[in-house]
């Protein structure tokens, strides 16, 4: 592949001066209406460079179930200040699991249970950076109840302050007021400033033996202070706050002077209120890294958090600033850390996350994570943080400093550390001892992990790279290195079509973008620009701001220049291709549709909400949200908004307030969308016969709302779900032979539900069979067919079902089950250990505790108990089989 310059004409916007995405179409336009010939993939082969997949900086114990199990055993019997470090530990294991959904449970967990203000105001600044997706729309979800609740600490300035008085409201006649038998004066310069003697007494113990002990100034009248410091105002402050306990409204300097006071003389409610007052200053990055040195100078608790909260809430634009990086890196137990105390750990876990994630090879990263180190108190904490310090420092390139701390990670139990270990050896040179490091650990492990295998391929050659390879891809299909090395390779050696295929594994259950990327690039070797321009419209739409080729080149520029290359679609066009693809069950295909009508003068309200429908099934629930929050904003009426701004609602969790926007959207038009909504919120907050038979009303009025044939199709199929679940069968088969007659192809699933209810069990499975034969991404609909088979048939099916999709669980469940009835206990529990290995899954994890008890391995199902109520702390049956399985343990 030639590498040149992009033209100035081509590329006005980005000048890049490493690849030229024009040579590689080198394509004359006639050809777009005949089959283009195949090519030598020779051309391609330059571009498409597999990386060796990243070194993480994650916590990835080697047994994430014992670990859970440990964690949520401690949360039973711990302090309540120690519940919310072990959430956080929680956390990391969640993390590492790639589960974000749990981790940020895990993470409001670690928030609910602080029980120090720094702990709060430091979770709560790490749960608003993890959802910072969630800030277009701040607006919007501000409103809703539960997000008060949660969220009150961003003001919580305000709530810990004293009522402000207005400024100069305060009289200090206090010569009229005040009787001068018991008055003291103090002279400042030429002032006399007059305090009751008893009541400046009481402010201290230091003072009141000053004024009423044995000292010289317990007989005199007049006391000179015109050399401790203070003001004539500032005095007249202190003896104001003698008789009101408030402090009037002066500024900084003012109340600065009045703490070194209450300081010098240990005056304790004197200070608490000079904290409060300074803390309501702050509300810049540079107030808080000015009156942070006075914090500590004092030890200032309020004011010290005010700072944190401004600073915290900045991240990570406030890493730039260089006072902000010095208050950190020089913290120690002598200043920041004396305040926080055992928030330590928690904060410097925040602020080495959000660093790694702008610059982890910046020398502040490693500050940060130096910091970690030191604040660490037990081993698991340990173990984590010596491995992304040397992470950080592998990243630097500071390989010594790097092996020391891996290994002091590895010794640990920390055994994800040899990786980086193995790395290392082999930028010395020294390939033999990375295999074998990696032939170590795997020998010594009872059941060696997917990362394990994929380690050790890079230290090998040949059939024993690809028997590395096969057995990674066995142990964790998630890994998408296996099947892009594989893919490679088999570009190489045989064909466009086995590399396609390889890759389509994988596409097949997870969107990666690097494998979308080399799928496109196969397309465009082969001249396929149809689908080369299917796959970079749904990179763009998963991430608008992606690098392709090694990061080089913006995923806007290529579709530029694949878009030339392509046939232009009318509107007309565009509604028949997106019908068909959308029957096919193509959803890949139909998000390529919808962003090609997005480029039209079709309303964009519309499509960006079907955009975001497509995303949540393809489970992409990042880029689903984006696209709802653009639907949002391209609303053409005040009702089709509030739709969206329900489902926004919906999908953030805030069900009754997405019901409210629908019946506010209702109010103003009777839409289809409108009334589809609320039956589907309303269906997720009841399942009793009244809200069933509302649902079904509102289905039924969406149904008589102008709509096109895809929603209406929708509509209907759930529809005829409600009225299965209420047993009106008939009903339920009219509605789902409706869907299919408009085109909406999963209506076959309803319909094979229905006959099997009817004991038609051979129609149901034949009308499986027909989605099967209908749909692309049909993983589902042999899981479900196998319901409907003999029991041969249904074992075929499943292992179709896992070899399409190894993330679906239902079918290592069912194999399970029947090794267990056929009394192979063992096997039966190795093959729901198969996929827990990469899958923290709720049911594999209760089935797996229920078989342990059934053989009596009491201690194993408590421990998977345990571990599975870490995933779902509320899961009704997973409690009373860890009730039962507790009583049980000696």
């Amino acid at each position: 592949m030639r590498k040149l310059f992009f033209s100035e004409l081509s590329c006005k916007e980005t000048k890049l001066h490493s690849v030229n995405p024009y040579s590689w179409f080198q394509f004359d336009k006639s050809k777009l209406s005949s089959k283009p010939p195949l090519q030598s993939p020779s051309s391609i082969e330059t571009l498409i460079k597999v990386s060796e997949p990243p070194l993480l900086p994650l916590f990835k114990p080697l047994d994430y179930v014992e670990i859970l199990a440990q964690i949520h055993e401690e949360l039973e019997t711990c302090k309540p200040e120690e519940k919310s470090t072990l959430f956080l530990l929680q956390f990391q294991v969640f993390v590492g699991l790639n589960e974000t959904k749990l981790a940020l449970r895990s993470l409001q967990s670690a928030w609910e249970k602080s029980t120090t203000i720094h702990e709060k105001l430091i979770y709560s600044a790490w749960l608003k950076y993890e959802k910072k997706s969630e800030e277009p729309i701040s607006d919007l979800i501000s409103s809703c109840i539960k997000c008060c609740q949660k969220f009150n600490l961003s003001d919580f300035i305000s709530q810990i302050a004293p009522s402000e008085s207005p400024p100069n409201s305060f009289n200090f006649n206090f010569q009229n007021s005040n009787s001068n038998s018991n008055m003291v004066y103090f002279k400042i310069g030429d002032d006399m400033i007059a305090c009751d003697r008893e009541k400046i007494s009481s402010l201290s113990t230091p003072l009141d033996t000053m004024l009423n002990g044995g000292f010289r100034e317990s007989k005199m009248e007049v006391v000179d202070m015109s050399n401790n410091g203070i003001s004539p105002l500032a005095m007249r402050a202190i003896s104001k706050f003698t008789l009101t306990s408030k402090l009037p409204h002066f500024s900084p300097e003012t109340i600065l002077e009045i703490l070194d006071f209450a300081n010098k003389y240990c005056c304790k409610g004197l200070k608490d209120a000079c904290d409060r007052k300074l803390a309501s200053f702050v509300s810049t990055i540079q107030d808080a890294t000015d009156f942070m040195d006075c914090a500590l100078e004092f030890n200032c608790t309020i004011l010290a958090s005010s700072c944190l909260n401004i600073i915290l809430n900045a991240l990570p634009n406030c890493l730039s600033d260089e006072q902000v990086v010095k208050l950190f890196s020089t913290a120690n137990k002598n200043n920041l850390l004396s305040i926080i105390g055992n928030a330590s750990f928690a904060l410097f876990c925040f602020l080495s996350e959000v660093s790694i994630n702008t610059s982890p090879n910046s020398e502040t990263t490693a500050l940060f994570c130096s910091k970690l180190v030191e604040s660490a108190s037990e081993t698991r904490q340990k173990q984590f943080a010596l491995h992304q310090l040397a992470f950080v420092r592998f990243m630097r390139k500071e390989y010594t400093e790097s092996e020391r701390l891996f290994s002091l990670a590895f010794s640990s139990g920390h055994i994800y550390s040899i990786c980086g270990l193995a790395r290392i050896a082999l930028s010395k040179g020294n390939k033999h001892l990375s295999l074998k490091m990696l032939d170590s650990v795997i020998s010594s492990s009872e059941t060696p992990l997917g990362w394990m295998y994929q380690e050790r391929s890079l230290y090998t050659e040949s059939d024993s790279k690809w028997s590395d390879l096969n057995k990674a891809t066995e142990t964790d299909p998630t890994l998408i290195y296996p099947y892009m090395y594989r893919a490679s390779y088999l570009l190489k050696k045989q064909s466009v079509e086995s590399s396609l295929t390889e890759i389509n594994r994988i596409l097949g259950f997870k969107l990666s973008l690097q494998c979308l990327e080399m799928r496109f690039c196969l397309h465009i070797s082969t001249e396929d620009y149809a689908n080369a321009w299917r796959d970079i419209q749904a990179i763009a739409t998963l991430d608008p701001e992606y690098k392709m080729i090694e990061g080089r080149v913006d995923v806007k520029q290529l579709k530029i220049l694949v878009k030339e290359h392509v046939a232009k679609w009318t509107a007309g066009d565009c509604w028949m291709q997106l019908y068909d693809r959308w029957s096919s069950v193509d959803d890949i295909g139909s998000l390529a549709v919808i962003c090609q009508m997005l480029e039209s003068d079709l309303p964009k309200g519309v499509l960006y909400f079907r955009q975001s429908l497509l995303l949540l099934r393809l489970n992409c629930p990042e880029a689903a949200m984006r696209s709802l929050q653009l639907a949002r904003a391209h609303a053409s009426t005040d009702h089709e908004r509030l739709v969206y701004e329900g489902w926004i609602l919906y999908d953030t969790g805030h069900c009754e307030e997405g019901l409210k926007k629908a019946e506010d959207s209702i109010a103003i038009c009777r839409s289809f969308e409108a009334f589809f909504l609320k039956a589907y919120a309303l269906a997720d907050t009841g399942s009793d016969p009244p809200s069933s038979s509302a649902v079904v009303s509102l289905l039924e009025e969406a149904l008589k709302c102008p709509s096109d044939r895809l929603r209406k199709g929708q509509a209907l199929n759930n529809l005829g779900s409600v009225y299965v679940d209420c047993g009106k069968l008939d009903q339920a088969f009219e509605c789902y032979s409706s869907a299919l007659k408009i085109g909406h192809t999963r209506a076959h699933q309803g319909l094979a539900r229905v006959h099997f209810l009817r004991t038609e069990r051979s129609k149901a499975y034949d009308e499986m069979t027909k989605l099967i034969e209908k749909a692309r991404n049909n993983a589902s609909a042999y899981e479900k067919r196998s319901e409907y088979c003999e029991q041969d048939g249904t074992r075929v099916d499943l292992l179709r079902v896992t070899k399409l999709d190894p993330l679906r669980v239902y079918p290592y469940r069912y194999r399970a089950a029947v090794l267990m009835d056929n009394h192979k206990e063992e096997e039966a529990i190795s093959e729901l250990s198969r996929a827990i290995a990469f899958k923290a899954d709720l049911h594999l994890l209760h089935l797996r505790a229920a078989f342990h008890e059934h053989v009596g391995n009491v201690s194993a199902a408590l421990r998977d108990c345990r571990a599975a109520l870490s995933v779902d702390p509320t899961h009704q049956e997973m409690l009373e089989l860890h009730t039962r399985v507790h009583a049980q343990e000696p």
